[in-house]
């Protein structure tokens, strides 16, 4: 018989075909070969398996959380940012506004001062015209008229808070109060007094409006 048609020797059964190399016996090579299809686990089994693997990653376009947390804080920041600076344009707004109400406000009350301090000043001019007008009347009624108009001026001064000084005479000179133009000697006065006033002073402290200017004593 041919090789084909040959049966086997006697007392071996035949020789099956593993899923190994031929001629290795079940349960002889490696681990797993020959074992039934029946006990192999199901292939759903092995993808159930890899979910237990790294995190895959999400859908397109999304990142972790941690890189979502920062999107919106950077959100948050720039809306605050602008907050801030219209915040800031509209305080520029109101201080300058109001810089221009305050400026207004000082014309203003400038302009009323001016106002106020003239009106009291037309009677002193409206006297002075009358004693021109009466100019070849008596000497004596025109001094006594001017006299008069002296007067009424200075009262305008003490009426707008400058009253006139009259007690400098024999003080002591003081820098502060007088405005010495000259000195002479004075037997009878002291070192330093004042011995003549060429110019009244009007207002004291903070509202003196002139110091008086004066004559004062020296030594020989």
């Amino acid at each position: 018989m041919s090789e084909g048609g040959r049966r086997p020797a006697s007392g071996q059964g035949p020789v099956r075909a593993g899923p190994g190399p031929a001629g290795r016996r079940p349960g002889t090579g490696d681990a797993g070969e020959g074992i039934p299809a029946q006990a192999l686990p199901p292939e759903t089994d092995s993808a159930v398996s890899d979910s237990t693997g790294p995190a895959r990653a999400g859908p397109a376009g999304q990142g972790s959380p941690a890189e979502a947390a920062a999107l919106e804080a950077a959100a948050a920041s720039g809306q605050r940012i602008a907050e801030l600076e219209d915040l800031r344009l509209r305080a520029l707004a109101d201080l300058d506004n109001m810089r221009k109400k305050c400026a207004s406000q000082v014309s203003r009350a400038e302009a009323e001062t001016r106002a106020r301090v003239a009106l009291q000043w037309l009677p002193v001019v409206d006297n002075l015209e009358r004693a021109l007008a009466h100019a070849q009347a008596d000497p004596g009624s025109i001094v006594d008229g001017v006299r008069a108009v002296r007067n009424q001026a200075v009262s305008v001064l003490a009426q707008l808070g400058f009253a006139r000084r009259d007690d400098d005479l024999g003080a002591e000179f003081d820098p502060v109060r007088h405005e010495a133009i000259a000195s002479r000697e004075d037997p009878s006065a002291p070192e330093g007094s004042i011995v003549e006033i060429v110019a009244p002073g009007y207002g004291e402290g903070d509202r003196q409006l002139r110091p008086a200017q004066v004559v004062v004593a020296r030594s020989s």
